[in-house]
């Protein structure tokens, strides 16, 4: 017994041996025998440290951003089996070129773990969903994490599955895979769980066919999908709640712009419609004529405090009053910049915003400018007049 303390306790202080020597040593006596005695010996080498420079030299070889791998997943450079020239290969074979190969793999490096019979499994879901391939690489170069993140293809097409049942349509799931492709990685256990919780919040409300209101929320805002049901289910509170409405009024405004709000952070939503509000009271306006501001654009809720303010300061100080903004929150949806130079070029005319109102701050570029080059015309005819 003695001796194997000694030797224990020898093993420990050598602070020269090439590796790292672990030894525990568990004693229980019963009398003077030993019951149970352990010798655990981990030896840790430092070449399960080192990257597999053959691998290295490949990734370089193929375009592959070495230094942004190893900022993302520097576990990916130390392993000794990986895939990456066969799904050069299976990604050239589908019309990726090489620059899109060595920005994929750059960004989620663990792509090349994947093997080619996943690969080909994955791509045969994807390509039940969308037209072609090259919509597929099209998705790869802009978010490489949704379509390598899981290898459980058996989850995804549980999903499209469960997707389909309530009445999604293949137009529907392409435009959810193009935009949101995660939600397909989901667990099918928490998407179950987040078509439930519409379906009772709708039930909840009065609502007569939660089918048809589960799948236009989910259509319209698949954002919802990557939420905690918990989240959701206190957004929906707190806006009832907070903007006054009977459940008749609160279904109304989900089958229009309340769905698209609903994905926000609980905290995020009761910042945002506070700031709203207080800005609007400090300027005179009524509780009832801010409620209904909101209701009119409710989006504007995704607007931050700082952000919403400068933009009604702006359109203040060039002598638009708040009545005129409470009129066209739509105005709000442009940048501040956009709106600071049409103020300016519509000025430059002696454009009368009391008279005209501002909507034409709110069109799109091109209808803005043809309605500019209407308005210069008719101050150059005026003029000559």
């Amino acid at each position: 017994m003695r001796g194997l303390v000694n030797m224990k306790n020898k093993l420990l202080f050598n602070m020269n041996l090439p590796w790292l020597i672990k030894l525990s040593t568990d004693i229980i006596f019963r009398g003077d025998s030993t019951r149970f005695l352990c010798l655990k010996i981990d030896s840790s080498s430092d070449e399960l440290d080192k990257e597999n420079n053959i691998l290295v030299k490949n990734l370089a070889g193929m375009g592959v951003d070495v230094k942004m791998v190893r900022k993302r997943q520097p576990g990916v450079l130390k392993r000794q089996i990986t895939n990456e020239d066969g799904l050069k290969i299976f990604l050239q074979g589908k019309g990726a070129n090489r620059e899109a190969i060595a920005s994929i793999i750059s960004r989620y490096p663990r792509a090349i773990t994947r093997s080619h019979q996943s690969l080909k499994e994955r791509w045969e879901i994807w390509r039940s969903i969308l037209m072609t391939d090259m919509e597929i690489v099209t998705i790869l170069k802009r978010s490489p994490e949704s379509f390598f993140r899981s290898g459980n293809n058996e989850n995804m097409q549980k999903n499209i599955t469960l997707f389909c049942s309530i009445g999604l349509t293949s137009k529907d799931l392409g435009n959810m895979l193009t935009r949101v492709p995660r939600v397909f990685s989901n667990s099918i256990e928490l998407n179950k769980q987040m078509i439930s919780l519409l379906n009772d919040i709708y039930l909840d409300l009065g609502g007569e066919k939660p089918d048809d209101f589960v799948k236009q929320i989910i259509s319209k805002n698949v954002f919802i999908l990557l939420r905690s049901s918990k989240q959701v289910k206190a957004n929906v509170q707190f806006l009832q709640s907070s903007l006054s409405l009977s459940n008749k009024e609160f279904l109304t405004l989900l089958h229009g712009q309340g769905g698209d709000v609903l994905d926000l952070s609980n905290e995020y939503l009761k910042k945002t419609l506070a700031n709203v509000k207080e800005k609007l009271l400090s300027h005179g306006c009524t509780e009832l004529e801010a409620n209904m501001f909101v209701l009119k654009h409710l989006r504007i809720l995704y607007l931050s405090p700082q952000n919403l303010n400068d933009k009604i300061d702006c359109l203040l100080q060039a002598n638009i009053n708040i009545n005129l903004i409470l009129k066209s929150p739509l105005v709000l949806d442009k940048s501040i910049k956009t709106i600071s130079n049409r103020i300016d070029e519509l000025g430059k005319l002696g454009y009368n915003f009391q008279i005209h109102g501002i909507g034409i701050l709110a069109l799109s570029k091109q209808r803005f400018e043809a309605k500019l080059e209407k308005l210069q015309a008719a101050t150059i005819l005026h003029g000559s007049n």
